[in-house]
């Protein structure tokens, strides 16, 4: 069945574009991890040489055990991995030879433990060289007791956490001693506040010069929300009545999850917290409009990662962890969304509604009126009326050939069963040999009115690209795009790239 055209889209998602997605750890640079500084830049100037209109991006928060970028200490925040040593090195805060180590064996793939094990007496030293002029960095970021100040809603529950979570042994805070909130005040007198204050002063100082250049060439950030607050996060500690725990003893009440379906006959325990959406309607949802405000001082557009669940939700009781063993339990519907376009008219969002979605909840996005997504590699599994195949598609979707939970193109196509192969050559009418580039040139010309392609498909990569594996907790996140890999592309494939953008009418408007 066709999906419904919806009238009332955003003006952000009424022109054909093109996008590109890369999570900013995948950048090539010099201390182990994609970062802020030249590689991005570059990366810009080849979207833009390229064609696309969007770099879109995975979570920026700061991450924890695991490194997901799902799952951080504060949505608001931003991960310190991120931050360009250049400047600091500029600065004369650090030397060379201080950070050097940071780099690691491996130039496609992140080391996060050596990078943990680095990272941050480096940044101490840096931090302690900056308390001895704190205006070194003003004409670059800003003033740094003004940044505190304009930031103060989210960064002092959020350095506070932190704070505590060094003096409690990187425990999660409901370890933590029973009373330890009587020393709240006590703990931001000590430098650790001040030191994760200065990290997310240089995370912002850096993100928002990127993100002017990024405009100046005509290159819009789409950036990404996980609807769950992370269990050991700033927002959970800071507001605890908020989400479904007992405030008394710091134990979790219902957890999210989803239950078993064709694709995971055991389900997902997630184990986020769930959210008391009656207490969030009481004061307005005003928590979340705040999230919301601060993911748009970093980014153009927000993608809402698991819509479903503001309709109705996976409930998994805490006290198992057997995705099986839960109950459907109701979201705060439209009533959330009518806050939402007040606050935010011009709705720069987007919906995450992928996997076994109900009639229901594509009416509550179709209420809402955001666009929702389409992946091309679930599309071809033989039944004409798959949601997912281009003549189903509507002027209501962004159209993916992956997403960062799926294997690369080159992967899939590899992997597959030999029917799903034979029906994507039959409906592309392509021999298959070079499948990530036949999938790009047939979603350019699809009627989604935004298409947006991962970078390992670019690079026509195989599996050995893969950025994630949904249930495995083994090597994720570490892909990374080596500096030859970008010359490459930037060399042999922008003039192709636009081309195709151009002649499927996806260039920007400003140079049609």
């Amino acid at each position: 069945m066709t999906l419904q055209m919806v009238e009332s889209l955003p003006d952000w998602i009424k022109k054909r574009a093109a996008g590109c997605l890369l999570h900013l750890t995948c950048l090539p640079s010099e201390t182990g991890i994609g970062n802020l500084g030249k590689s991005s830049y570059e990366f810009i100037d080849f979207l833009t040489d390229s064609g696309f209109s969007y770099w879109q991006t995975c979570p920026v928060g700061p991450t924890g055990y695991g490194d997901s970028p799902y799952q951080v200490f504060s949505s608001s925040a931003g991960n310190p991995y991120l931050i360009d040593w250049q400047p600091l090195v500029d600065k004369k805060l650090v030397e060379f030879n201080d950070i050097h180590e940071l780099q690691g064996n491996s130039s496609n793939q992140v080391d996060y433990g050596n990078i943990y094990r680095n990272f941050f007496k480096s940044a101490r030293k840096a931090f302690n060289s900056f308390l001895k002029d704190k205006s070194v960095f003003n004409d670059d970021y800003g003033n740094f007791e003004n940044f505190f100040f304009l930031n103060k809603e989210w960064l002092e529950p959020y350095a506070t956490f932190q704070s505590f979570k060094k003096k409690f042994k990187c425990k999660p805070w409901w370890l933590w001693a029973k009373d330890h909130r009587k020393d709240y005040f006590k703990i931001q007198e000590l430098d650790e506040f001040n030191f994760h204050v200065f990290l997310q002063y240089l995370f912002r100082g850096q993100w928002h010069k990127m993100k002017t250049y990024a405009h100046s060439r005509r290159i819009s950030i789409i950036g990404d929300l996980p609807i769950y607050s992370a269990p050991d996060s700033s927002e959970v500690w800071s507001h605890p009545e908020l989400f479904q725990l007992n405030t008394q003893s710091n134990e979790f009440i219902n957890v999210a999850g989803v239950p078993p379906d064709y694709f995971n006959v055991k389900g997902q325990y997630w184990g986020n917290p769930l959210y008391r959406w009656e207490t969030h309607e009481k004061d307005n949802f005003t928590w979340w409009t705040d999230r919301l405000s601060e993911q748009l001082k970093l980014f153009d557009i927000v993608r809402i990662d698991h819509f479903r669940g503001f309709h109705d939700f996976w409930s998994i009781p805490a006290k198992t962890t057997d995705a099986k063993i839960g109950f459907w339990s109701s979201g705060p519907g439209i009533n959330f969304w009518k806050w939402v376009r007040g606050k935010f008219p011009a709705l720069p969002f987007l919906a995450e509604d992928l996997g076994q979605i109900s009639k229901e909840v594509r009416e509550l996005r179709t209420q809402a009126g955001l666009p929702g997504m389409a992946v091309l590699q679930f599309a071809f599994d033989g039944d004409p009326e798959n949601l997912y195949l281009p003549h189903n598609l509507s002027n209501s979707s962004v159209l993916y050939t992956g997403t960062h939970d799926n294997d690369t193109t080159m992967g899939w196509y590899h992997d597959s069963e030999e029917e799903i192969k034979s029906n994507f050559r039959s409906y592309l009418n392509v021999s298959g040999d070079d499948a990530a580039w036949d999938m790009l040139r047939f979603a350019y010309r699809s009627i989604a009115p935004l298409v947006i392609i991962p970078v390992q498909d670019l690079l026509s990569l195989g599996s050995e690209g893969r950025f994630n594996r949904p249930g495995s907790s083994q090597g994720n996140w570490q892909w990374r795009m080596t500096k030859s890999q970008l010359s490459m592309l930037h060399e042999h494939s922008s003039s192709y790239l636009w081309g195709q953008a151009k002649i499927t009418g996806r260039l920007p408007s400003s140079i049609h």
